[in-house]
């Protein structure tokens, strides 16, 4: 068996694994297995973003990020679930702020000298904003949607949708890739991505994307197939912007993986890498463009 097609199935075969035990608690509908699920990958990504940074020899505050981070998470399921998202808004900016006291107060205790205080901090309040705080948005995806007649929540039906059209664009880039790929993107970033995997990728995601809605017209009765076409787009272009963000990282810290959790995919931030940027752009299209709230 070749490299690439052990690398194929090793990929696979988690993608499966995982994505169908996350994609039951999804469909169930089942909040505390949805917050658990949400707040797992959240502190395993988190934890693997120190981890890169301690392997770099870069200076950062993991155990304060870690108790941050988990602070963050529990509030911000509480707020959302039981008080709603007007309330929640106000509360997240409170504990950012307060992030930002902690980090400067812990920096006190440390020996000044050039910058590396200055990088101390950067280094430990990015992780909290860039895997923390934008994952939290799949939880607002969940709780911005109004509950059904019997008090469930139907959001989770969007972080469906987001998941999958996520997943899509992930696809298509590396099936277009593999496949017809010639043309190098970025390769002074990611040494694999082409072009071609870029067009197949918001082939993928906004073919994926018209599929949902016209199979699920009810249930993503927001959605109609104009939005389906520009959240395909939109969400595609993100998926990719957010699996570079990721690989810049990674080659800062000289790591292939965020992690060894998946075989075949890495860490638990190479899973959703994409989704820290196509969730908050899900949510905005909500509110904003929708009027969701």
């Amino acid at each position: 068996m070749t490299p690439n097609r052990l690398v194929f199935l090793r990929r696979f075969g988690s993608t499966v694994v995982l994505w169908s035990v996350a994609l039951w608690i999804i469909l169930s509908g089942y909040e505390i297995g949805f917050h658990f699920l949400i707040g797992t990958l959240a502190m395993l990504g988190l934890w693997e973003y120190y981890t890169m940074l301690d392997h770099k020899k870069l200076p950062n505050f993991k155990i304060i990020g870690l108790i941050c981070g988990v602070i963050f998470l529990v509030g911000s399921f509480y707020y959302f679930s039981h008080i709603g998202p007007v309330h929640s808004y106000d509360f997240e900016v409170a504990t950012l702020l307060f992030f930002l006291l902690v980090v400067f107060a812990r920096q006190m205790f440390q020996h000044t000298r050039d910058i590396s205080p200055l990088e101390t901090m950067a280094y430990t309040i990015f992780g909290l904003f860039y895997v923390i705080w934008m994952f939290t948005f799949v939880t607002k995806i969940v709780y911005v949607l109004p509950r059904d007649a019997g008090g469930h929540v139907t959001g989770h039906l969007y972080v469906l949708f987001l998941i999958l059209v996520t997943k899509f664009s992930d696809m298509g880039a590396y099936l277009t890739g593999s496949v017809i790929g010639k043309h190098l993107m970025v390769p002074h970033i990611s040494p694999k991505k082409t072009w071609e995997g870029f067009f197949g990728a918001l082939a993928f995601s906004t073919g994926g994307a018209c599929g949902m809605v016209a199979l699920m017209p009810k249930q993503l009765s927001y959605f109609h197939q104009k939005d389906a076409v520009i959240l395909g787009l939109v969400l595609g272009l993100a998926a990719i912007i957010g699996d570079l963000g990721e690989s810049i990282i990674k080659r800062s810290c000289d790591v292939k993986d965020s992690g060894h959790l998946l075989p075949g995919i890495g860490g638990a931030l190479d899973l959703i890498d994409s989704i820290l940027f196509t969730a908050p752009l899900l949510f905005f299209y909500l509110r904003f463009v929708l009027d969701v709230s």
